[in-house]
């Protein structure tokens, strides 16, 4: 594909009980090389934090794009995970010519792609857009954990850990919970209500 910019396409947070949904696109720059690129979730924290300043610094274009629990509840979440992947290639300058996107569906694009299944591991713009999608997601969880410190999701980062579900049991959801993810739903069944922890 010489000649035509190409973007990678990644999102983390789909499984979370919590949280958004964060996507990223990355069009690296063949003259600038990010080294060790690999899947988010290969690396350590200390790691991916170190590749995030070099992708944000030498890629020809980046973007991270969201969606909100609203629209995650709203549409469910695999649209809702297309929605934030299109946001994040729509907001790149320059736009790519093709997009290469992790897994196995393509989002909404006004250019040509494909679904890479593995793609994380297999294509270095993915790569990148995954380190900064996880780095980009991490960050907002670290913010609500700030927020609703009882919930552990600077641990767990909205995922439905022993602790996490012990403390959904103990204190309802917070309003940054997802309604339509069953472990949640069920509870607020259980529990009769709808309401958030007291005092927010």
């Amino acid at each position: 594909m010489q000649g035509i910019l190409v973007a990678g396409v990644d999102e983390a947070g789909r499984g979370p009980l919590a949280g958004p949904v964060v996507a990223a696109a990355v069009i690296l720059d063949p003259e600038r090389p990010v080294e060790g690129l690999d899947d988010s979730k290969r690396l350590t924290a200390r790691r991916r934090a170190k590749l995030e300043v070099a992708i944000r610094e030498r890629a020809l274009a980046w973007s991270v794009a969201r969606a909100s629990v609203e629209e995650i509840d709203r549409l469910n979440i695999l649209q809702a995970t297309m929605l934030a992947m299109s946001r994040a290639v729509e907001a790149l300058d320059p736009l790519p010519g093709f997009v290469r996107v992790d897994g196995n569906r393509l989002p909404v694009l006004a250019m040509e792609g494909e679904a890479v299944v593995g793609g994380d591991r297999l294509v270095v713009e993915i790569s990148a857009a995954s380190i900064l999608a996880k780095e980009a997601r991490d960050r907002e969880m670290l913010e609500l954990h700030h927020r609703w410190p009882e919930y552990g999701f600077d641990r767990h980062k909205g995922y439905p850990t022993a602790d996490h579900l012990q403390a959904l049991r103990l204190h309802g959801p917070t309003p940054e919970h997802r309604r339509s993810f069953r472990p949640v739903r069920e509870l607020m069944g259980r529990r009769g209500t709808g309401s958030s922890p007291s005092g927010q």
